[in-house]
């Protein structure tokens, strides 16, 4: 079953003015199956393969002036020495078209930037979002969405969703974390995993985590960037004016799939998910990261934050574009009230005309659009 991607169509256009193509993403979010989709004629090698992974390394040069008509590499970051030899090619014929993948952002780009800086396009491919999953797939209730998330194999397949992602972060997270820090200690690393997915929705605090586990502030900052650079888990930065203090205020944590989470967690169906305390916020989650992966299939910077200010006021998501300002209030509940509101009146009123719109997103059915506010239901972002 493929589904079609909403990057799709820029990949292929920015073809026509790139002669290499870069492709990032978490494991397992449909990097080579969408790359067959797009490039059906191109030779496909997969650099987890040791033994190409060999022949590669003895002569990338002579490797890739082969395939110079259209070749894939999956997990291109596994032989570094394909960059220079990529540079070369390119800069001698650009009609040479090479389309690189990779699950490790520190690696990749590096690599990028030290050969194919001006050479490449690049893509994030993040889980599936709803638009992608269509809406005969995202009718289920919410907790299953969230239960689920939104890796393709999840959809794909009968395997229940806590099997998947129970062979997923043995298989790919604790296998990559060893590529990208040198964790001595897997069992401390496993409780600060599931710490974050506790602590999703809430401001980052890697003083009060190094303190839980024992280990130092520089420690969890570390660790932290692992879970960002496999796109497991992104910051969601403050909202202020002054932009150096977006910068040194704490940012929230939020994971790009609320069902890997919800694993972390131990929530196995979705009963059990109905009453835990952490509902809510992995509800926001869904909304946040729903919205964040929209935001990278766009030719734009994410600019999502959140807001709050020293009266505890908070609204929990806030878009910035062009001068203007969308505010978004987001509610787990099926009932709307008006105290949801309350919180995007202080901030429209805070910041006047620059604000464009403010909505309150939630469970329910019931949705209005007017001048000053408008309600939704999640699925109809």
């Amino acid at each position: 079953m493929f589904i079609q991607r909403k990057i799709a169509s820029r990949v292929l256009a920015q073809q026509e003015f790139f002669p290499v193509t870069t492709i990032t993403g978490p494991r397992q979010s449909g990097k080579t199956t969408l790359c067959r989709e797009l490039f059906p004629d191109y030779k496909y090698i997969n650099l987890e393969n040791p033994e190409v992974r060999d022949l590669i390394n003895s002569d990338p040069y002579g490797f890739l002036k082969d395939y110079g008509n259209g070749l894939v590499i999956d997990e291109a970051q596994r032989a570094p020495e394909l960059f220079s030899a990529a540079q070369v090619l390119v800069d001698e014929n650009r009609s040479r078209r090479y389309v690189i993948t990779g699950s490790c952002n520190f690696a990749l780009l590096q690599c990028i930037t030290q050969s194919l800086a001006g050479r490449t396009s690049v893509f994030t491919l993040p889980p599936l979002s709803h638009e992608e999953l269509g809406k005969e797939r995202i009718s289920i209730s919410a907790n299953e969405l969230i239960l689920r998330g939104g890796y393709p194999a999840i959809w794909s397949t009968e395997t229940p969703a806590s099997n998947l992602y129970s062979v997923y972060y043995e298989t790919y997270v604790e296998r990559d974390l060893r590529l990208l820090q040198n964790v001595q200690n897997l069992s401390d690393y496993r409780r600060f995993v599931q710490l974050c997915a506790g602590a999703v929705g809430t401001e980052f605090n890697a003083s009060r985590l190094a303190d839980d586990l024992g280990v130092s502030r520089n420690t969890i900052q570390a660790w932290l960037s692992t879970l960002e650079a496999a796109y497991l888990a992104f910051r969601l930065p403050p909202f202020f004016r002054n932009l150096r203090k977006r910068i040194v205020k704490s940012p929230k944590l939020y994971f790009y799939d609320t069902g890997l989470a919800c694993w972390l967690l131990g929530i196995r169906t979705a009963d059990q998910l109905t009453n835990h305390p952490l509902r809510g916020a992995l509800f926001e989650n869904l909304v946040v990261s729903e919205i964040y992966k929209r935001r990278l299939a766009e030719p734009y910077l994410p600019n999502l934050h959140f807001y709050r200010d020293s009266q505890r006021k908070e609204v929990d998501l806030v878009e910035e574009c062009g001068g203007e300002i969308r505010a978004f209030e987001i509610k787990a509940s099926r009932s709307f009230h008006k105290d949801f509101f309350k919180n995007l009146d202080y901030f429209k009123n805070l910041f006047g005309d620059e604000v464009v719109s403010t909505q309150v997103i939630y469970d329910g059915d019931q949705e209005l659009s007017t001048p000053k506010n408008g309600v939704i239901n999640f699925r109809n972002i």
